[in-house]
This record gives C-alpha cells, structure tokens and sequence, in this order.
C-alpha cells in the first residue's frame, strides 16, 4: 500500500469508527431542542471559529432555507460568525474572546437555543458566549472534539466527536447537523424528503 493510500484509508477509518461512537441520544436530544425552538418561535444562535465558523453558516443556511423553504412557519437561526463588521469592532474595541457573547446579549431571551461549536472545546469565545447563556437559563449545546473541553461540561447537550482530531471533529459536525436538518424536514413534512432525491425532486 502506498503511503498516500494509507493516509486516505486511515483518516476514512478514524471518521467511520468516530461515527460508529457517536450519542445517538444527544443527537436526538439536540433535533428535540430544536424542534421546540422552532415551535415556540424561538431563535436558535449557531458559532464556533476557523472550520467550525464555516459549519455554523452552512448548518444555519440549511435551516433558514433547506429546512423552511416552502414552510408557513420558519425556523429562526442566527450564525453570530457572519456579521464582520460587528466582530471587528468588538474583537478590535473589546476582546475577541468576547465576539460572540456581546452579541448574545442584543439578542437572547427566554426559550432562545445556543450552539457553541469548537473543536477543542476550549475556544475562549466559545466558552464565555454559552457560559453567557447559561447564566441567563437559555438552553446551550456543545459540539466538541478530542475530550470535550469546556463546553462539554458547561453544555445541557453535547455533540462530542470523540477521536483526537481536528479535521474529523469538524466532519462529524457537518454530519451531525446534517442529520438534524433531515429529520427535522422529515417531521415538518411528514415524509423522508431528500434521502436520496435530487435537488429538483425537493424543490416540486
């Protein structure tokens, strides 16, 4: 076997047997949260930095059109990663450990859902924001890598990508979320949608 194959089927491995070892319960735990945002009509804030910013904009996009699209009653999420300009001037006027709990506190309230995302699960900004929603009694949710760190801990509910490594935490995120975001389509459409169908087929 030649070393660029054994790279590709040792990383392969590692996502399959991190996967295999995923809390399907916390799963189902994390789609019940959102459920019950989604019903009262409460928000849910998606952040993390680096890979696990880019995965709270994708797993926000997919809310906000994927899994509302067509829908009378829409889900309401928020990735506190994409206003920059509000980010600079915190990081730049305040701390950047502060870049996403200053924003919480414009926008939380009672029944509100917070999603931290970090791969250590010790990312300074993480931390503070659901430490933030915590002492507010707001419902907080980890997704963390290698041993959980501190949201772990802090967190009502923890998506925890077990294996000692960045790159699969950030994949089993996707993963996750992706899962979520089915079966939520799944119970506000009342069948499978998507498994398997193409992107035409859904939009009909």
């Amino acid at each position: 076997m030649s070393e660029t194959r054994h790279t590709i089927e040792q990383y392969l491995s590692l996502v399959k047997d991190t996967v295999d070892s995923l809390d399907r319960t916390q799963i189902e735990k994390v789609i019940e949260a959102f459920m019950k945002a989604y019903h009262a009509g409460s928000t849910i804030y998606i952040f993390g930095n680096g890979g696990s910013a880019a995965s709270a904009t994708h797993a926000t996009g997919d809310l906000v059109k994927g899994a509302s699209f067509g829908l009378e009653k829409r889900f309401r999420v928020m990735s506190l990663v994409d206003n920059l300009p509000a980010l600079m001037a915190i990081a730049n006027d305040i701390s950047y450990d502060d870049i996403f709990v200053e924003q919480l506190k414009n926008f939380i309230k009672p029944g509100d859902v917070v999603v931290g995302i970090s791969g250590s699960g010790n990312s300074a900004n993480v931390v503070k924001a659901m430490q933030y929603a915590k002492d507010q009694g707001v419902q907080t949710i980890a997704f963390c890598g290698y041993t959980g760190g501190k949201i772990k801990a802090l967190a009502d509910i923890s998506i925890h990508s077990v294996a000692m490594d960045m790159e699969v935490a950030e994949d089993i995120h996707m993963i996750v979320f992706n899962v979520i975001k089915k079966e939520v389509m799944r119970r506000l459409r009342g069948h499978h949608t998507s498994m398997g169908a193409t992107y035409d087929d859904r939009i009909k």
